[in-house]
């Protein structure tokens, strides 16, 4: 099984994202269902130890937030293979990540080689046209949704297909109300 853990994405903000896509010839723009927040890619794991996962994050005590995207970005300089928007900075998002990431290795499994960076990726490229990419990075770099509770954070399975990915949630662990809480 091949599993991450994600904060999903409300209806109302993916719309607003899915407006994003478009005029980058040589992207692959992903579908509502694909969208999410990765806070910590896992990787293949067998059914004992996704058990073990699963009883490590449900024992995460953590409070809700609001969230924002702003701004775009690609992944690969000299070979952009990647189109996402940006999350604003967010010290409980972080919060979230870090005790995410600490509840994972606990139960045995691998440091992340990867920063958090908080984004929702958008669009997979293959040989994209540099002039339309760089246009799409200027469009959007000021690009804003709408700001959104945070109340949860799942634990995803993902198929790969050659359709692309298929993400199914596992399981939602929910956070503490956000309004009266501080990290």
């Amino acid at each position: 099984m091949r599993l991450f853990v994600a904060l999903s994405i409300p209806d109302a903000i993916a719309r607003e994202l899915l407006l994003w896509q478009g005029g980058v010839p040589g992207a692959r723009w992903l579908s509502r269902e694909q969208l999410h927040l990765t806070l910590r890619f896992i990787g293949e794991v067998d059914g004992r130890d996704a058990r073990a996962i699963d009883d490590a994050l449900a024992g995460i005590d953590a409070p809700g937030f609001s969230l924002q995207f702003h701004g775009a970005g690609q992944f690969g300089k000299k070979q952009p293979h990647a189109l996402w928007a940006a999350a604003r900075p967010n010290d409980l998002l972080d919060h979230l990540a870090r005790k995410v990431d600490t509840a994972i290795r606990r139960v045995g499994q691998p440091q992340d080689v990867h920063k958090f960076m908080p984004h929702v990726t958008l669009a997979r490229l293959r040989n994209p046209e540099i002039d339309k990419l760089r246009e799409w990075l200027v469009v959007h770099a000021l690009s804003t949704s709408a700001e959104f509770a945070v109340d949860a954070f799942c634990l995803y399975s993902s198929k790969l297909t050659s359709d692309g990915s298929i993400y199914r949630v596992e399981r939602e662990y929910p956070l503490r109300s956000y309004e009266a809480d501080t990290v």
